[in-house]
């Protein structure tokens, strides 16, 4: 990333989230002035707290996404010159609980936040955060392209395709702006830190710690599996790039592994078991959430092609760097310094 990101002034929304503490914590360590926008703290613990990241930013807000009036506030103090929107309700079981809650959040969140910057005079580039399941899933064996439709039979996964195309629609209708904008598309991410519900890995740390076995619904589901670096690595690249080409505005890209990668939920389970002293799995079909689709791939073409993005990762390291980030953190190593070297092992890598 060189020296684009330092002294540069960022506004996060999900600053507070998984994706948005290791998001922000890596900003920080890339020299940018971060500003914050969550509602609150997603999980208890969190790794948000755990790695202090309120001591380091200009502007901690905790403010809701559907407060237009206190988002337009927050970001005219903050003079962005880029934004990630990561602010989201991100887990599929809990879209079937509150399903409306889950298109307010992620839907008009999203087009608050186009509408807030529209408001904005200082020129900006903006990184929308949506998800691999806003794609009209068929369960082919080819990847998506960013071309192909969109959909959900699911509230999470149709909220998030609401989005891409509410997005889309103002773009093309408000051309004359002072933001450049793109939308990114990623696919399962695990790491260390993460601890949501109903998501396999903390499930599998929780379990295990507690020295039972994790219970597992669906095995035989695939996944792009990633780690969480991998995507935060391509958004960074996204606003780079975005930042000096100005024709990328309102286009769309997938962030995932490569489709050869792609493994079952048993098999990432196996995978971070190997690493954890006698982690047990069971599988328990009857434990359904409702409808959950069973393969789902990307095709990354058009980022290796035009920003230059590639994943870094084995499925293997990405397992063992997950499950080895919660054994030392038990054993008594800063999550900092297990960040730290996380980022700095990925970054070698290159």
């Amino acid at each position: 990333m060189d020296n684009f990101y330092l002294n540069k002034n960022v506004f996060i929304t999900g600053h507070t989230g998984f994706k948005g503490s290791w998001l922000t914590y890596w900003l920080l360590k890339l020299g940018a002035n971060v500003t914050g926008y969550s509602k609150d703290l997603p999980t208890n613990p969190s790794l948000y707290d755990q790695l202090k990241l309120s001591t380091y930013l200009e502007n901690d807000y905790r403010e809701d996404i559907l407060d237009l009036q206190k988002l337009k506030d927050c970001l005219q103090v903050s003079k962005a010159d880029i934004v990630f929107h990561l602010a989201a309700q991100p887990i599929v079981s809990e879209s079937y609980l509150n399903p409306l809650n889950t298109f307010s959040t992620n839907l008009i969140g999203s087009l608050n936040l186009f509408e807030t910057l529209r408001c904005c005079s200082n020129e900006s580039v903006v990184v929308f955060i949506t998800s691999d399941k806003c794609y009209e899933n068929k369960e082919w064996i080819y990847g998506y392209r960013e071309e192909d439709n969109l959909g959900g039979k699911d509230p999470y996964s149709a909220s998030k395709a609401c989005a891409e195309i509410g997005l889309r629609a103002l773009g093309l209708s408000f051309p004359q702006r002072t933001f450049r904008y793109c939308t990114s598309r990623a696919g399962n991410v695990i790491g260390g830190g993460d601890w949501s519900i109903d998501r396999i890995v903390p499930d599998c740390i929780r379990r295990w710690t507690d020295n039972k076995p994790v219970v597992i619904r669906n095995p035989s589901a695939t996944r792009p599996w990633q780690h969480v670096l991998e995507p935060i690595s391509g958004y960074l690249e996204l606003a780079k790039t975005l930042s000096e080409n100005q024709s990328l505005d309102g286009n769309s890209f997938n962030f995932g592994p490569p489709t050869s990668q792609d493994v079952t939920v048993g098999e990432i389970c196996n995978l971070l078991s190997k690493d954890w002293p006698g982690a047990k799995i069971r599988i328990n079909e009857s434990l359904s959430i409702g409808r959950e689709s069973s393969l789902l791939k990307l095709d990354i073409s058009k980022s290796l092609s035009l920003l230059k993005w590639s994943p870094r990762l084995s499925i293997e390291e990405c397992a063992s760097m997950t499950a080895n980030w919660y054994l030392q953190m038990r054993d008594g190593t800063s999550p900092q310094d297990l960040c730290n070297s996380d980022i700095n092992f990925y970054m070698d890598k290159s």
